[in-house]
């Protein structure tokens, strides 16, 4: 039996969505030895939350805190993608970014409720495809898509990868596809609710081991080249993924910090956590290995001061 759904192991159903999922069996053919990978980033629009959200004092903010910080001045946050280029298993997306309609209707997408709190923004020709495409590169050369976890701002463009096989934790998964008002959670399930080639992971599995300062971590190619790495408390399956440059490891960690900052001790914590107590544990495996690889990059998920003095490629 499955330990997340009691359902039969091979075949995760979820009630709420159409959609199924299947477990990801590890490690993937494709992988090569002392193997290394390129890794680009890609900002497909911007967020303009509450600034609660990215930064609380207080940590965890109530709904209340949360409205009263609507009335506060924004600033935009990128919403990124990466590119990662494997020499042999080929082109790897980790998250969508916005879909490309949020250019025109974000509502459609993304719904009122995001719409109205987030205030997206997308110019055309920034979406995650149309730079693809720039690259010379088709949705259908992309191999499979990583997804941090499935809010809104990373699972937007689910529908535009149908040839690809999209990999996400199965407790994200789980959570995602049944949790009630999803949207009040991070999460529009229009987005991921397609008969698609979804994959789950369970960092409970006999392939999981310790790397550097994450506790658990998955060899995606058994070649050292991508880790994901459980960093749960943003969203209850929330993983990051860890890829071996040239000379240097680089971890892309989604929304375990939101901005570079918070890798310093005492920094403020956001606002919008499902579990604070998780969220600080993968907090401090990041901080850890900052300090024990001050040569390594650490990604961080809204932060434009990041992105805007990133490289085109990180190699």
């Amino acid at each position: 039996m499955n330990p997340i759904s009691g359902l039969p192991a091979g075949k995760v159903t979820c009630v709420s969505i159409h959609a199924e999922s299947r477990p990801l069996e590890t490690p993937l053919p494709g992988g090569g030895q002392g193997a290394t990978v390129t890794v680009e980033p890609m900002i497909t629009g911007t967020f303009s939350g509450p600034p609660i959200l990215h930064d609380s004092p207080k940590g965890k903010a109530g709904s209340l805190a949360i409205l009263r910080s609507t009335r506060a001045e924004r600033t935009p946050s990128p919403i990124p993608s990466f590119l990662i280029r494997h020499p042999s298993a080929g082109l790897i997306l980790v998250d969508t970014g916005l879909h490309p309609s949020v250019a025109s209707d974000p509502t459609e997408n993304l719904g009122r409720f995001t719409n109205w709190l987030m205030r997206p923004s997308m110019e055309p020709g920034q979406d995650v495809l149309s730079q693809l495409r720039d690259k010379g590169i088709s949705p259908s050369d992309i191999r499979m898509v990583l997804f941090t976890h499935l809010h809104y701002d990373h699972a937007s463009a689910i529908s535009e990868f149908p040839d690809s096989t999209l990999i996400v934790n199965s407790v994200e998964w789980q959570y995602a596809a049944t949790v009630r008002n999803p949207e009040f959670k991070g999460y529009r399930r229009q987005q991921y609710d397609y008969a698609f080639d979804f994959r789950t992971i369970s960092f409970d599995s006999d392939q999981v081991n310790s790397y550097a300062s994450f506790g658990r971590t998955l060899d995606l190619f058994g070649d050292g080249s991508i880790r994901l790495a459980f960093t749960p408390g943003h969203s209850p399956g929330h993983q990051s993924i860890i890829c071996r440059l040239k000379e240097r490891d680089m971890v892309i960690s989604g929304d375990a910090i939101y901005e570079e900052r918070q890798l310093e001790a005492g920094a403020n914590l956001p606002g919008t956590m499902h579990d604070e107590h998780n969220y600080k544990r993968s907090l401090q495996e990041l901080r850890l290995f900052r300090r024990n690889y001050p040569s390594a990059v650490i990604t961080a998920g809204h932060d434009t001061e990041f992105y805007e003095n990133a490289p085109e490629v990180w190699e």
